[in-house]
């Protein structure tokens, strides 16, 4: 495939935080910034194109020679936008045709997990391992998938969805159709409202798991049922795709109390000998895998690939 020669910038788009990667022609990472996904009298796509000027002002690129940005977003990508989306309001139908007339260059959409376990294969557990998922926990939930070495969308794109597994809390509930049953049961709101539930008291899911290593017997009780259902996750993800390795991610994914936990519990569900790890990408992964996007984007894959020129 050929691809841009320039530099190009790599986005994870997530419900709370933006952030970019410049990256160079060689796939090195130039400069990077992160700023609110939301912010008043500002739209998603202003917020964008801030990031984009921040990171080219930054590495002292100019704006005009970037070849195209990649963005990986909390949804799954339907025409030239996000769809199953909850937490990226304004970046449904047209999002990425106005988004590339505003920015002066092409862009290329994908879901932000795709992107992270694409980031993973060219610069992390791709070297050892061609058979993974990449699961990321914090807003929500989602998963990438690589089979044989490449990416697995899906037939509408929304493959590794995974926040919409019937279990973890209601499927019937209206919230649950909105985002999915087991996001409701693991996103970062969801650890917030547990605890409130149990406590009475209202402060952080960081603040949560704090407390559970202090040894607060509520914090503990919500870290555990957090570290079951997505050890309940990994065990329906392994009897379905039978992955070599799952690797966490996500600002509560990543977290070590949690893994440990989460180890405990697929002990118990009898999946305790698929390796789970933390991503030595870190919040880096998604961006390199956005970046790679760009540097492949061609016109032709725009129908495949949600893109917009």
């Amino acid at each position: 495939m050929s691809g841009a020669t320039g530099p190009v910038v790599g986005i994870d788009l997530g419900g709370t935080k933006i952030h970019a990667g410049l990256v160079d022609g060689t796939g090195a990472l130039i400069a990077e910034a992160s700023i609110p996904t939301h912010e008043a009298g500002t739209t998603v796509s202003g917020q964008i194109a801030r990031v984009v000027s921040l990171v080219c002002e930054k590495a002292g690129t100019d704006a005009g020679a970037i070849a195209a940005t990649g963005i990986g977003g909390a949804g799954a990508t339907q025409g030239d936008g996000f769809t199953l989306a909850p937490n990226l309001e304004g970046t449904g139908d047209a999002f990425g045709i106005g988004l590339a007339t505003l920015l002066g260059h092409p862009v290329v959409l994908d879901n932000d997990v795709n992107v992270a376990a694409l980031g993973e294969l060219e610069r992390g557990v791709g070297a050892e391992h061609q058979d993974f998922v990449v699961i990321t926990v914090g807003t929500g939930i989602g998963m990438g998938i690589i089979a044989r070495g490449s990416l697995v969308r899906g037939a509408s794109g929304a493959a590794g969805e995974i926040g919409f597994l019937p279990f973890g809390t209601d499927p019937l509930r209206e919230s649950s159709r909105r985002r999915g049953a087991l996001e409701e049961a693991v996103a970062g709101d969801a650890i917030v409202a547990r605890y409130r539930e149990l406590s009475g008291a209202d402060i952080s899911s960081r603040e949560v798991f704090r407390l559970a290593a202090d040894g607060d017997a509520t914090a503990i009780r919500v870290v555990d049922d957090e570290a079951r259902w997505i050890a309940t996750a990994i065990a329906a993800v392994r009897s379905i795709l039978d992955p070599g390795l799952v690797v966490l991610g996500g600002g509560i994914g990543s977290r070590t109390d949690l893994l440990e936990r989460t180890r405990e519990w697929m002990l118990r569900l009898g999946v305790g000998d698929l390796p789970v790890r933390h991503s030595t990408l870190g919040a880096l992964a998604p961006v390199f895998g956005a970046a790679r996007l760009a540097r492949e984007h061609t016109p032709s894959d725009i129908p495949a690939k949600g893109q917009a020129a």
